[in-house]
């Protein structure tokens, strides 16, 4: 069941993965009505970026990843939070249906993905979601920006031109926040039968470059970090490629697309 994100890259997704903004559970709550009767399940949790926020505005959420190490971040950072009411599965988006009994099939508000859906069946989600929705309720996806090596900026041309030297292969993946797989999400919540509707948000965040590498590592699978003893190394060739610049802006587009139950 797992991905390859535990261990340590489960640390750097808690301390380097931004949350979301709050304007996103705004708009999330006000296009499903959302209220503090409601439940939901959020799928591919990771360390809660979504799911604790979220918990705030509902009676209950249930967080779902098949990585046990996210899951103990996550736990740990809702406690931190004083968060009392979400719940950690250990799952995948196999499972929404499970999750579904447990709270009550046709009463869950809303399941959520935050930038996770690339690794799921979407096409079986979106039809197996719909089962354990409430009338109203709905499928909400989330991004929170394009990778940082897929930016169009100078420092982000050059911090993929050292990753693609370093792992030998040309990155070019976008998990998801392109428009063309944006559009393949909406047409498959469309065929499965919801009423999909659009937003967005833009922002520009300022990273460090801490927060650069950071970054990086928390979107690497575990066999791929760099050993310990070579992170320096790793860390003086991205330097060495931005020509040791020290803030870098990041230009964060997040795209909401929401398909309610009729």
């Amino acid at each position: 069941m797992t991905l390859g994100f535990g261990g340590e890259v489960a640390e750097f997704y808690q301390r380097y993965r931004r949350g979301y903004p709050a304007t996103v559970f705004e708009a999330l709550v006000d296009m499903l009505m959302l209220t503090d009767r409601d439940t939901a399940i959020d799928l591919g949790c990771g360390t809660g970026q979504l799911a604790i926020p979220l918990a705030t505005y509902l009676r209950a959420v249930v967080g779902v990843d098949p990585e046990a190490d996210m899951l103990v971040r996550a736990r740990q950072g809702a406690a931190d939070q004083g968060v009392t009411n979400v719940s950690w599965m250990l799952g995948a988006d196999t499972d929404v249906a499970a999750v579904g009994e447990l709270l009550g099939l046709g009463t869950v508000g809303a399941v959520t993905i935050g930038q996770a859906l690339h690794w799921m069946d979407h096409q079986t989600l979106f039809r197996t979601g719909a089962s354990v929705l409430r009338p109203g309720g709905g499928v909400a996806i989330v991004t929170n920006g394009a990778p940082l090596w897929l930016h169009d900026a100078p420092w982000s041309r050059a911090l993929r031109g050292c990753l693609e030297q370093w792992f030998g292969t040309e990155l070019s993946q976008t998990c998801g926040t392109d428009e063309a797989s944006q559009r393949h999400y909406s047409d498959g919540l469309v065929s499965a039968g919801y009423e999909v509707s659009e937003t967005s948000f833009d922002y520009t965040d300022d990273l460090t470059f801490d927060q650069l590498v950071g970054g990086v590592y928390s979107a690497f699978h575990v066999e791929d970090l760099p050993p310990p003893d070579k992170r320096s190394v790793f860390a003086d060739q991205i330097r060495r490629a931005v020509h040791r610049q020290t803030r870098f802006p990041e230009p964060v587009h997040v795209a909401m697309l929401i398909g309610r139950t009729k």
